[in-house]
């Protein structure tokens, strides 16, 4: 029987935007010796003539690893989010921030591939594409993005920034287990409905051999906590140019909606304003997360420009999951979306 969570969520993923937005302690400030280290780690890593992917023996991170140890507990098990700041981009390419990156990311877990072209180090820009082209993914444009999970259920998504927007392009985080409060709170009759698999297009991206589309739920749950797999709801549309019959229900299309609505109540959400250098890293099944749209500067070489990573956990460190997430998963473990011969 599928587990429905049906009393108030009161665990440290529960939390309003509202009153953590001035709170300092879902900010983490390296230290200076923190940084040396990562400088001496990527001094390293390039005498070695290291490409990614490289494993973390030629990142050498010993004092850094404590604090990356605390960002894996709070990302699985506390609030969900962090952000890392104080690397200065003046001191760095965008080869060297590649490296720093990846080698950060290897310290927190596996990097699997996040699309058929089989990038394990993602780059999120505009590559002129429209969310209205329904084989294309979210990061390869500039439009507003629903609130929403990333595409597996991988158990960290992590981001650094490059480069941010001549305008617009906030990174906004919402608590998943508060927005279900909310549900339960004010719609408890369209509660069910966002534990129903719905339909979801893969984009182009499904596996060699399967359906180019997935079944999911929005929300799940195990032992007690939900998993959330909310979904932009263009993904969610785009799956009817396979057969009408795919297309969600009145009462499925209302309940998605009603979470986006839920999501972008001010008070709700978590603004973080990305400065040059930050990591963001943040748990993708107890956090969704929205963008601004944005507008880029004319010069091509200063285009809006985030690293992305999708991170997999070992299995004593993960968020229990449903099995309704089981099949999904499977996914991560094997590597991630298997790459296309011909992407």
């Amino acid at each position: 029987m599928t587990e429905i969570i049906r009393d108030e969520i009161t665990t440290a993923d529960a939390w309003m935007g509202a009153e953590i937005q001035h709170q300092t302690d879902w900010t983490w400030h390296l230290t200076g010796a923190e940084i040396e280290e990562i400088e001496a780690a990527l001094h390293t890593a390039k005498a070695a003539g290291a490409t990614i992917p490289f494993s973390k023996n030629l990142f050498p991170l010993p004092t850094v690893q404590k604090r990356l140890d605390k960002a894996i507990q709070e990302i699985s098990h506390g609030r969900g989010c962090v952000m890392v700041r104080g690397l200065s981009r003046d001191n760095f390419s965008d080869e060297d921030c590649e490296l720093i990156y990846w080698g950060i990311g290897i310290h927190l877990g596996t990097p699997v591939s996040q699309n058929k072209r089989g990038h394990l180090l993602g780059h999120v820009t505009d590559e002129g594409k429209d969310l209205s082209d329904p084989d294309a993914r979210a990061y390869q444009t500039r439009n507003k993005l629903d609130f929403h999970c990333d595409q597996l259920p991988v158990d960290i998504l992590g981001l650094m920034c490059l480069r941010g927007a001549k305008i617009g392009g906030a990174s906004y985080l919402v608590s998943a287990p508060m927005v279900h409060n909310v549900v339960l709170r004010e719609r408890p009759d369209l509660l069910e409905y966002l534990y129903q698999p719905l339909h979801i297009d893969w984009r182009g991206d499904q596996p060699p051999g399967e359906q180019p589309w997935y079944d999911v739920p929005m929300f799940s749950a195990k032992d007690g906590r939900i998993s959330a797999r909310v979904t932009s709801r263009a993904f969610i549309e785009s799956v009817v140019r396979y057969g009408d019959e795919l297309a969600i229900n009145e009462k499925q299309r209302e309940a998605v909606d009603v979470v986006q609505e839920i999501a972008n109540r001010p008070e709700m959400r978590l603004s973080m304003e990305f400065q040059e250098g930050d990591f963001q890293f943040i748990s993708n099944h107890s956090i969704m997360h929205a963008r601004e749209a944005y507008e880029d500067f004319d010069d091509p070489a200063l285009k809006r420009h985030l690293l992305r990573m999708w991170i997999g956990l070992p299995d004593h460190l993960r968020r229990p999951l449903s099995p309704l997430l089981d099949h999904r998963y499977d996914y991560v473990k094997i590597g991630g979306i298997p790459k296309h011969a011909n992407a």
